[in-house]
């Protein structure tokens, strides 16, 4: 902290308010701090005059801490990225799971530090996201760039005027500036500049104008000494600056303008997501099978499995070894989806048959992102989400669930709470089928009929409002209302949108590789035992109940390792239609394959991992037997 830092306690210790700034003749002050160069009492300070050495820990530090605060959706992302390229990392913030990035830059040869701080409102925290902003803040900074939306400057004010009342030297950026000139707003930059007392510069993020009078900036940068005191002055004080800082002008709608009316109306709203989410979903269909088609799996058929072959043959074809790193042969070679080995099935279920679909879905979930959607679609859901428990951003990882339930639950971290955090994973463990199971869903229970998919998903639908509904209605706690700023919508910037997959999916593959082999390794050596087929002499008794020979057991015992396969595993039992059916809506209930599994641990821990499974037992069986009764009531 600086000198100013302390400006506020200094005149509270001597009795003075901050409004008489102007220090008593032969008065001076030890701060315990040594940073000077834009103290008003630098003249008089009894450090500086000693000549002491600094005491501030940030002064000791060699590189400049620069932290990029503002509210949500203004651009600080972009501007982070303008700045600093991809030289940066993603971390979570100790104790929490919310994600900030940090990165470096190099201006006239200093080297400064950046943090992208979780956006928040208000230092007044409201969610865990200002919660980690503030203490981020308060762990101090050399600069903080106030990141404002020039089209909502009033708004974006609050929290500026906030953080320039912590003392830090600081820079505001008022971005896209374009879009304000496009809505008739005219900001006149000097007397902003003049109103809060530091340098303030213009961006167009997307396009990167003004990034080099933003890094110009940085080393101007400096404290404010104009500012209120409490709530009431700083909204006055706030309304006092738009007033004479800004100028509106009357514009006509344009087409983007309706659009942005129509996408947020309840009718024409809901109706134009249900258009969104399925283009999305075959988007990411499309992409990811694409990948797989015509890039993976020609890799893993041509170059990677003859590799393998000769590891197997050098290991003699079986042996503990052997199988723990090849796996078990199938009818003399290796089935990347059985064999259950390191090299085999680990690598080919983590990168041929999760990761392509991890890109396509990012891809498009950052493309909806950057193009102002998700926002509206968040509004649109709230309501039905909250009656489950949830917030309209729980449709997230709800969609992308769709494609993997491994990244579906690593998203329930944009909720706020950990209650909010159980019910979405355990809901989409539950009831939101994988792309894997939906294609196995198709392949196995298409030849019947339509109706009988239909039955399926109107089963897993089902369950996925009532269970929500229950988990609401029993879990201590209430889930926060949605505060969400809805910006309109902008062209992306293919860089940025680069740069954001990029992030996402090496963040991905560092959490959950390991735990793809960890779980590809525990289910080899269950594979190997005899505890898969004792369970299924034991839990024999209870398929009855469900309509089901005993046979089916082994299958749905098998879905905890791979549901996919284990649902294939359905088609040789000779069931009738109304016993798929119903063996398949448990298999997709109950246990999720492997690795959703050691995310779910991962990211609940282990007393909330044993409720939620106990949660997906018992409903899959209430579930299957109810259906049991009703296809047969149905003679279906």
């Amino acid at each position: 902290m600086s000198c100013h830092g302390l400006f506020g306690k200094l005149f509270e210790k001597h009795g003075r308010t901050k409004e008489n700034t102007v220090p008593r003749d032969n008065e001076i002050f030890h701060c315990g701090e040594f940073h000077c160069s834009e103290c008003p009492l630098a003249s008089r300070c009894s450090m500086k005059s000693e000549g002491n050495p600094p005491n501030s820990t940030l002064m000791d530090k060699k590189l400049k801490r620069v932290l990029l605060m503002g509210n949500p959706n203004v651009g600080k992302s972009a501007i982070f990225s303008r700045l600093t390229g991809l030289h940066a990392i993603s971390s979570n913030y100790p104790g929490t799971t919310v994600g900030f990035l940090e990165g470096s830059v190099v201006i006239n040869g200093e080297t400064y530090k950046l943090i992208d701080v979780p956006g928040a409102y208000t230092l007044d925290p409201t969610n865990e996201a200002e919660e980690v902003a503030l203490r981020i803040l308060n762990e101090g900074a050399d600069i903080v760039i106030i990141i404002l939306d020039a089209t909502a400057l009033e708004r974006n004010l609050y929290l500026a005027l906030q953080v320039l009342e912590k003392g830090y030297p600081s820079v505001i950026v008022l971005n896209m500036i374009d879009e304000a000139r496009h809505k008739g707003i005219q900001i006149d930059l000097k007397a902003l500049e003049r109103e809060l007392g530091v340098p303030v510069v213009s961006t167009v993020a997307l396009t990167g104008e003004g990034i080099a009078a933003l890094k110009a900036a940085l080393p101007k940068a400096r404290p404010s000494f104009l500012l209120p005191m409490t709530k009431d002055e700083r909204w006055r004080f706030i309304g006092d600056i738009v007033m004479r800082v800004q100028m509106v002008t009357h514009r006509h709608h344009t087409f983007r303008d309706r659009l942005e009316d129509i996408s947020v109306h309840p009718l024409s709203g809901m109706f134009l997501s249900l258009l969104v989410i399925i283009a999305s979903f075959y988007a990411v269909r499309i992409i990811g099978e694409g990948l797989i088609n015509y890039l993976l799996d020609p890799f893993f058929n041509s170059i990677w499995g003859p590799f393998l072959n000769v590891i197997s043959n050098v290991l003699g074809g079986s042996g503990f070894i052997h199988d723990i790193l090849i796996g078990h042969l199938i009818d003399g070679s290796i089935n990347w989806e059985q064999s259950f080995g390191i090299l085999s099935t680990g690598i080919y279920v983590e990168f041929a048959m999760v990761f392509p679909y991890i890109i396509s879905f990012y891809l498009v979930l950052s493309l909806l992102e950057d193009i102002g959607y998700l926002p509206r679609l968040a509004v649109l859901f709230d309501a039905l989400l909250h009656k489950i428990g949830l917030h309209g951003f729980a449709i997230v990882p709800t969609l992308l669930g769709l494609g993997c339930n491994v990244p579906g639950i690593l998203a329930t971290r944009v909720l706020e709470s950990e209650r909010e955090r159980f019910i979405a994973a355990t809901l989409i463990s539950v009831a939101v089928p994988c792309a894997g199971l939906q294609a196995m869903i198709f392949g196995v229970i298409g030849s019947l009929g339509l109706v009988y998919i239909a039955i399926v998903y109107a089963s897993l639908l089902g369950v996925w409002l009532i269970l929500g509904y229950m988990l609401n209605k029993t879990l201590s706690g209430q889930s926060p209302e949605l505060i969400v700023e809805i910006p309109p919508y902008r062209l992306p910037s293919l860089r940025n949108l680069g740069f954001k997959l990029w992030f996402r999916i090496s963040g991905f593959l560092l959490e959950a590789t390991p735990l793809v082999l960890l779980g590809i390794l525990i289910a080899n050596l269950l594979y190997s035992s005899s505890v898969l087929p004792f369970l299924s002499n034991i839990l024999s008794p209870l398929v009855k109940l469900l309509g089901l020979p005993p046979q089916a057991m082994g299958a749905i015992l098998l879905g905890f390792l791979r549901k996919d396969v284990a649902v294939g595993l359905l088609l040789p039992l000779g069931l009738t239609p109304r016993q798929l059916v119903v063996a398949t809506v448990v298999l997709a209930m109950t246990f999720p394959c492997i690795a959703t599994f050691v995310v779910l641990f991962k990211e609940l821990g282990l007393k909330r991992l044993i409720q939620s499974v106990l949660i997906m037992i018992s409903i899959s069986l209430i579930t299957g037997i109810a259906l049991n009764y009703l296809l047969s009531y149905l003679a279906i």
